[in-house]
């Protein structure tokens, strides 16, 4: 999938990462070097950007990688620019294409239709010099950013080589979580953070993302206005390259940005009593912004022209069926990620629901555009047809003028018009498919869960899986659109972001100020139709919305096994785990009912190895089933203390599970190399070895030491690609899993009485809050328990068994 963000990185100073354009950006005076012969990497000052330096140093493959990308970076921009400008000033277009007869005697050469220099030079315009002035300067703004940052590369080289231990070679071969598990290690040798003796996978990631996560807070509780309705098109979610640059140099790291650094807010934003003198100075700011980006989008549209030119037009010649193919839109990367989620572990994700995503949307069809499909495909097909035979019968026909971009135009029609044809063979399956993308993507509006064969479903799920095509429309839009957004929409949402960045921002020892939602903390932001009532205290105001708080939480210990949450987010798992080994001892009973037996059955249709997992976990539920119902039979009936044996371990054989090409090779690998136990799957599988299974027929390249919580997993020497696979199903069981119980929480909301069904609707703020809903006494029926709903399927076992 080609990123069309490599453009606009030619433009933004800040970036770091070619590949990704989110990252802190770098500041300077960042390692303090008290004795470089006793300790060289004690009290770092700025930890925020070292471990960002230390992330990208490890996912952009070492110094050598680093430093010939950057300087390619430099290459390119100077290429499309000389290049743009000879093609403009140093052509002589009418004797190229023999509109002046330059010469009787001999056909035109190349040498012959360019002009002198000195005569190209008197043909530029002074628009074309101001232009050529602006990028000359800013090359050389470039050039001094690469030296001053190759400087930086060599020292987080020598951190790698000289602190963690891992060389260039060995670099290539490693896990981000190897590297983060080193540099836990030397925090507790040489002191990086003076404020904390040992630092935790989560404040790695807090220092990593910190920006990142209030970005995504942001975009959860639609804070930022990114959805607008248009005439014709209907609800529609805009959010550019440039638009995103130039919130977050607003936002975070810009001179007028509320954070004093990279790791504290200004201390005014944290008081009530400046609320509208701040809003004022940021809506102010914000217009100031966007009058720049005004002013300047002349510039900015002419390089967005050149480089889409430059960067696509032989592409799409190549490849006609590109601007047909889909990509992941800007707004979705925000929607769809979790909190403490760094970009290789997104990225996989993504990854992973790009075929799924794709066939959901192929299956949608129009017939009337399948109707002019085929015969504009016939009509253009065969003029292409007579054009190509005449090409053969005589090589010469191609000497006739515009054949060529006949015989081309008439190739892209039939090209595109063949692609909106569908195969005659493909099944109608829209909601096995979102299955399978929820299952990667994690994330789906409660309107969408049923109505995924619905036409309303497909075009806003389109506004996350966009077309390449719209994507490049919106780009080239960019420089127009984005003051109008900016002057418009974000400045009236001064007051609210003040009033978030003092609300949702909390202070952690040896980290800084953070996003509170990216403490994953489940009773201050959990949702109440996800977790359990008496698991959350959030108002509507205060919860992260379609379950951000608790899917974070469960991916973020999936991928950090070693990590311990505080007591209310390790209840919350322990409370998730228990019900699904209920769900999975009552399976047979009423499995439509079962979220986790439903959950299995989805994972079912995305492969053989799945569907293998699942029918084994369910035959050995069965299996319990039918040898407690001949127990019970025996001994005429349900004995009070009876209680039925846990789930043993799921039968992976070798081979059953197909292996995903990792993109990258081992540096994008999510979590450690041998799986997690924190997930549903190997908590089944622990369960088992308790008693008496072996989870070694499941991992075998894994030594468990204990069956507890507290479990850890020590790995060998040799990991198969099946246990990487593993990890993926995990995290996709989990989703699908914890969207099940919400759906079934949907059907079956109770709340205890009407006060607190009005605290839970009501939108409230700490400063709004003037007036506490008083409980109704008048009597309510009790709300079913999920513990009440487990004896009753037990009561029902028991019904039928003595029937």
């Amino acid at each position: 999938m080609a990123d069309y963000e490599t453009g606009y990185q030619a433009l933004d100073m800040y970036s770091v990462d070619p590949d990704e354009h989110d990252e802190t950006p770098p500041t300077e005076n960042i390692v303090q070097l008290p004795d470089q012969n006793k300790a060289r990497w004690n009290h770092i000052e700025d930890l925020d950007e070292f471990f960002t330096r230390v992330y990208h140093y490890h996912q952009r493959s070492g110094i050598t990688c680093m430093v010939v990308q950057d300087g390619l970076q430099i290459l390119q921009f100077m290429f499309v620019v000389i290049f743009s400008t000879f093609l403009m000033t140093c052509v002589d277009y009418p004797v190229l294409f023999y509109d002046r007869i330059y010469n009787v005697t001999h056909k035109v050469t190349l040498q012959e239709a360019i002009y002198p220099l000195d005569k190209c030079a008197a043909r530029m315009d002074p628009i074309v010099i101001v232009c050529l002035l602006v990028a000359f300067f800013f090359w050389i703004f470039r050039v001094l950013k690469m030296i001053y940052m190759v400087f930086k590369y060599l020292e987080m080289h020598a951190f790698y080589t000289q602190a963690l231990k891992i060389s260039l070679a060995e670099l290539q071969n490693m896990t981000w979580h190897e590297v983060q598990r080193n540099l836990q290690e030397i925090q507790k040798e040489q002191q990086l953070c003076i404020h904390k003796n040992e630092l935790s996978q989560l404040d790695i990631y807090h220092r990593i993302l910190r920006f990142k996560n209030y970005m995504v807070a942001m975009v959860n509780k639609s804070l930022l206005p990114l959805k607008f309705t248009l005439p014709f098109v209907g609800e529609y979610r805009f959010l550019s390259t440039g638009l995103k640059f130039n919130l977050e140099f607003l936002l975070f790291w810009g001179p007028w940005s509320p954070f004093e650094n990279n790791w504290h807010l200004k201390a005014d934003y944290k008081n009530f009593h400046k609320r509208k003198e701040l809003a004022a100075q940021l809506s102010q700011r914000v217009l100031i912004v966007g009058l720049a980006n005004f002013l300047l989008s002349p510039l900015i549209f002419l390089w967005q022209i050149l480089y889409s030119f430059f960067r696509y037009a032989e592409v799409i010649k190549r490849e006609p069926a590109l601007l047909g193919s889909r990509k992941w839109s800007n707004y979705a990367r925000l929607y769809a990620r979790h909190f403490n989620e760094l970009d290789h572990e997104f990225n996989a994700r993504l990854n992973r629901a790009y075929k799924p995503a794709e066939r959901y949307m192929n299956t949608f069809i129009s017939p009337l555009l399948v109707i002019f499909a085929k015969y504009m495909s016939f009509f253009a097909g065969s003029i292409l047809a007579v054009l190509v035979i005449l090409t053969v019968v005589d090589e010469d026909f191609l000497a006739v003028k515009n054949i060529i971009g006949v015989m081309t135009v008439t190739g892209l029609i039939v090209t595109v018009c063949r692609s909106c044809i569908p195969d005659e063979h493909t099944v109608w399956r829209p909601e096995l498919l979102m299955k399978a993308v929820l299952a990667q993507l994690q994330y789906m509006p409660d309107s969408w869960k049923g109505n995924a064969h619905k036409f309303y479903v497909h075009d806003e799920f389109a506004s996350l899986f966009q077309y390449k095509m719209v994507f490049l429309v919106e780009e080239l839009l960019s420089p127009i659109v984005t003051p109008l957004i900016l002057c418009f929409s974000i400045r009236h949402k001064a007051l609210e972001i003040v009033d978030f960045y003092r609300n949702f921002t909390v202070e952690v020892v040896g980290v800084g100020d953070v996003c509170s939602f990216a403490q994953l903390d489940v009773r201050k932001h959990g949702h109440p139709q996800w977790a359990a009532e008496s698991q959350t205290e959030a108002n509507q105001y205060q919860q992260a919305e379609d379950g951000k708080t608790e899917l974070s939480l469960v991916h973020f210990t999936l991928t950090n096994p070693e990590w311990r949450p505080p007591e209310a987010c390790s209840m919350f798992i322990t409370n998730l785990k228990e019900q699904a080994h209920r769900e999975a001892e009552t399976m047979n009973l009423m499995p439509g009912e079962n979220a986790l037996f439903n959950s299995l059955q989805s994972m079912s249709s995305f492969g053989h190895g799945y569907s293998s997992m699942m029918s084994s976990v369910v035959q050995h539920s069965l299996m319990q089933r039918s040898s407690w119902q001949r127990s019970s039979m025996m001994t005429g009936g349900l004995g009070s203390g009876l209680r039925l044996p846990p789930l043993g371990p799921v039968s992976t054989a070798a081979g059953h599970l197909t292996p995903m090409v990792i993109r990258g090779g081992m540096k994008n690998v999510e979590g450690p190399l041998g799986g997690s136990t924190n997930g549903l799957l190997a908590s089944l599988q622990l369960s088992g070895a308790a008693d008496g299974g072996d989870v070694s027929e499941t991992f075998p390249s894994l030594n468990v030491t204990s069956p507890t919580s507290e479990q850890t997993l020590t790995p060998t020497r040799f990991y198969d690609e099946e246990e990487l696979e593993l990890m993926s199903a995990e995290m996709s069981l989990s989703a699908l899993y914890m969207h099940e119980v919400h759906r079934r929480r949907l059907r079956q909301t109770h709340y205890e009485n009407v006060g607190e069904a009005q605290a839970r609707a009501l939108w409230q703020t700490p400063e709004t809050i003037e007036e506490v809903v008083e409980e109704d006494a008048s009597p309510r029926p009790p709300a079913r328990s999920s513990e009440d709903e487990h004896q009753r399927l037990l009561d029902e076992g028991k019904r039928i068994v003595d029937v």
